[in-house]
C-alpha cells in the first residue's frame, strides 16, 4: 500500500505549476543539469591549460637547423640530403604542371599568405592550388548526385537545383581561400594587438644596452604568453638575425610574415637604424605611441557601435526571459488560483 502511494505520488498525479503548458519543475531541474554540465566544462579547460609556445619553440628550432644547414653545408649534394622532399607535393606539382595551370608568382602569392596565417610548410602552396582545381569537381559532382540522381530533394525546381549545384561549385573552389583568410585574419589581429607592448619592451632592451637580435630574443620570451604569435616572429626574426649573412633580410621576412602596415614601419624603422646608425629607442618609442593611440581608437570605435548592435540580442533574448523571470510567479499564481476558484465553483 505505501509502495502504491509513493508511486501515485512521484507520478505526477499531482502536477506542479505550469507556464505555456511546460512544466515549471522539470524545466528548472533542466536548465540547472545544463548549468552544471558548463561549470564542468569550464573547469575542465581551466585545469588542461597547455603551453602555447611549445609547438612553436619546436617549429623554430626547426627554422634555426635549417639555417645551420644552409650556411654549413658547403656542397650542393650536403644540401640535398638535409632537406627532406615531401613527394606528394612534387606528385601535385607534376600534375599541375602537365595541366599548365601552375605560375610561380601564383605559388609566390599563397606561399604569402600561407606565412602570414603562421604555416610554415611552403609545399602546401602547391596543395592549396591543388585543392582549388580539385574541390570543386568533388563538392559539384556530390552535390549532383543527391540533387538529380538520388533526388534526395525533390520539391526543389529546376532553377534551385542548378542554384545550389552552382553554389557548391563555388565553395568547393574558394574553400582553401576561405580557410587560409581566416586564419591570416586571426593571426594579423593578434599580433596587431601585442605590437605596442611589445615595442615598449624593445625601448627597454635598447636602453638597457642589449643588442638588436638580443632585444628581440628577449622580448621573444616575455611576449610568449602573452601574445604567442607574436612571440613566434620575434623569435624568429631574432635567429635569423644570428644566422643570415645579411641583416637587412631578416627584417625583410618580418613585414613578409605579417600583414601589417605597422610592422612595416617597424621594419622600416630597423633598417633604417642598422644602415645609418640612428638612434633606436626614441624612434621606436614614437612608433610605440602612435600604435598605442591607433589601438586605443580601434577600441572606442567598438564600443561606439556596440549599442547598435546589442539592439537585436536586446529584443531576442534579453527582454523575453526578463519578461519571464518578472511575470512567471505571478503568472503561475493566478492560474493556481483560478484553477481553485473554478474547482471550488463546481461544488454545491
Amino acid at each position: 500500500m505505501n509502495s502504491t502511494l509513493l508511486l501515485t505520488a512521484f507520478s505526477g498525479s499531482q502536477p506542479g505549476p505550469t507556464l505555456l503548458g511546460v512544466d515549471v519543475v522539470w524545466a528548472s531541474t533542466m536548465l540547472v543539469a545544463v548549468g552544471i554540465f558548463a561549470v564542468m566544462v569550464a573547469i575542465y579547460g581551466a585545469l588542461t591549460v597547455r603551453d602555447p609556445m611549445a609547438k612553436r619553440v619546436k617549429a623554430l628550432n626547426d627554422r634555426r637547423e635549417q639555417l645551420k644547414a644552409g650556411i654549413t653545408a658547403s656542397t650542393a649534394k650536403r644540401r640535398a640530403r638535409l632537406v627532406r622532399k615531401n613527394h606528394t607535393a612534387d606528385k601535385m606539382r607534376t600534375f599541375l604542371g602537365k595541366l599548365q595551370v601552375l605560375q610561380d608568382s601564383q605559388i609566390k602569392e599563397v606561399q604569402q599568405k600561407l606565412a602570414q596565417a603562421g604555416i610554415r610548410s611552403k609545399d602546401l602552396a602547391v596543395a592549396v592550388i591543388f585543392g582549388r582545381l580539385v574541390l570543386p569537381i568533388v563538392f559539384g559532382g556530390i552535390a549532383a548526385l543527391l540533387i538529380y540522381w538520388v533526388d534526395m530533394w525533390p520539391d526543389l525546381t529546376p532553377f534551385k537545383r542548378s542554384g545550389a549545384t552552382m553554389a557548391m561549385l563555388i565553395l568547393g573552389y574558394k574553400a582553401p581561400d576561405l580557410f587560409i583568410q581566416n586564419k591570416r585574419q586571426k593571426r594579423t589581429d593578434a599580433i596587431r594587438k601585442g605590437l605596442p607592448d611589445a615595442l615598449d619592451l624593445l625601448v627597454i632592451c635598447a636602453e638597457a644596452g642589449l643588442t638588436v637580435d638580443s632585444a628581440f630574443s628577449r622580448v621573444s620570451k616575455e611576449l610568449g604568453r602573452a601574445y604567442p604569435e607574436l612571440g613566434e616572429e620575434f623569435a624568429l626574426t631574432s635567429i635569423e638575425l644570428g644566422f643570415l649573412t645579411e641583416r637587412r633580410q631578416a627584417f625583410e621576412n618580418l613585414a613578409y610574415r605579417v600583414n601589417l602596415e605597422s610592422v612595416k614601419g617597424v621594419v622600416t624603422t630597423m633598417i633604417q637604424t642598422e644602415k645609418y646608425g640612428t638612434p633606436l629607442a626614441s624612434a621606436l618609442r614614437v612608433l610605440s605611441a602612435e600604435f598605442r593611440n591607433e589601438r586605443m581608437m580601434r577600441a572606442e570605435e567598438k564600443a561606439a557601435r556596440l549599442p547598435a548592435i546589442m539592439t537585436v540580442p536586446l529584443i531576442l533574448f534579453i527582454l523575453p526571459v526578463l519578461f519571464i523571470v518578472i511575470l512567471g510567479p505571478a503568472a503561475c499564481s493566478l492560474s493556481d488560483a483560478m484553477s481553485g476558484g473554478s474547482l471550488g465553483g463546481g461544488k454545491p
